[in-house]
């Protein structure tokens, strides 16, 4: 094969990986921010609890090629491009985290909450000294779902112009060309597994503290 162009296809892996990571990291972050936060105040408040949920588990249903053609006309908020990609991202990863967060909260023992409140903790320290610490396993059990389905439904991304590896999928099933799709596959697999090897070190870490 010429070595011009496996040197190109190089160059276009590591710029469309990239982009990859940007998609991935930007909409994970924004998720785990939303779905902690509304995690937490469903804890607090039960409709919070069941109105999120309920949504997290409509969104999840929906196909994401779906969600995509749902936002494309929407004003300010849709369109072809990045925006759109991490804002389809962004509610796709919601649920994984947002159960996760409640979960974890709701299944700290009563005792130990009770002992805190007996000393005079107020709910806001109860949450950030006693609840969150123990919720921590739970918590990012959730977030490690989010982002390794996250970085297997960015390839979806390239339909509207979001960039990422899904570029070289599309345009290798376009072409018919095995390299192209091996190149846009294989960087998407190997940033899952190690996002979620990552991930999981962090979550045994946690829990042996």
């Amino acid at each position: 094969m010429d070595p011009t162009v496996i040197k190109t296809l190089l160059g276009d892996v590591a710029e469309l990986t990239g982009e990859h990571i940007v998609l991935v990291g930007v909409s994970c972050g924004l998720a785990i921010l939303i779905g902690v936060g509304l995690g937490i105040a469903g804890t607090r408040h039960t409709a919070v609890r069941r109105i999120s949920v309920t949504l997290a588990n409509v969104l999840q249903t929906v196909p994401s090629l779906a969600l995509f053609g749902f936002l494309l006309p929407i004003p300010l908020i849709g369109g072809i491009g990045r925006h759109t990609a991490i804002l389809s991202l962004v509610l796709y990863s919601l649920l994984p985290i947002l159960r996760n967060t409640i979960v974890g909260i709701v299944g700290v023992d009563p005792p130990v909450r009770e002992a805190a409140v007996a000393m005079g903790m107020t709910d806001r320290q109860l949450l950030r000294l006693v609840e969150l610490p123990l919720a921590a396993p739970a918590i990012l059990a959730g977030i490690r779902i989010a982002l390794v389905t996250n970085i297997g439904t960015a390839v979806i991304a390239a339909v509207i112009g979001g960039g990422g590896l899904g570029e070289l999928i599309f345009r290798g099933v376009a072409s018919v060309n095995t390299l192209e799709i091996l190149a846009g596959a294989i960087p998407a697999a190997v940033l899952a597994l190690v996002a979620d090897a990552g991930m999981s070190a962090l979550e045994r870490a946690i829990a042996r503290r």
